[in-house]
């Protein structure tokens, strides 16, 4: 096949940097920014990020083609910050958001764990039905009448 090898996609090669800044000369505080090796999920959540913050006029992010791991994202800022030094900003507010979530997402789970240890034996019914339910008239996960349907 010609589809490269899939640690192409991610591994950066020797001497390869991850981002290349290019100053725009038309648009007063704007900059091309290419990030190498990365793909829509990095690139909508900076876009994102760029654009709750009140320095940002102008931000968006395109992956040239789907074979080629990079995208490019635009910055415009109104004059108080560079573009270089609002994606470091963003960067970093994102990487708290996500540190944040993690955390979240640990305590909530860490809950669950403490909550599925109650019910006969450790085991709940939730773990026996896939669905989160008990069964349908105690059928043991059947329909009434003993259908593992419902007619309507």
């Amino acid at each position: 096949m010609n589809a490269p090898n899939r640690y192409e996609l991610y591994v950066l090669d020797d001497g390869e940097k991850p981002v290349e800044i290019i100053e725009d000369t038309k648009i007063p505080n704007a900059a091309t920014i290419k990030i190498v090796k990365q793909d829509h999920t990095l690139g909508n959540m900076l876009r994102a990020q760029l654009l709750s913050m009140p320095q940002i006029l102008f931000a968006g992010y395109k992956v040239p083609h789907p074979l080629h791991p990079h995208f490019i994202i635009k910055i415009q800022t109104d004059g108080t910050m560079t573009p270089q030094a609002v994606l470091e900003q963003a960067c970093t507010k994102l990487i708290g958001t996500m540190s944040s979530l993690e955390n979240k997402f640990k305590r909530e789970f860490s809950f669950k764990d403490v909550e599925g240890t109650v019910g006969a034996g450790g085991a709940t019914a939730a773990t026996d039905d896939p669905y989160g339910g008990s069964g349908m008239g105690g059928t043991g996960g059947a329909w009434p009448g003993g259908r593992d349907y419902l007619d309507f």
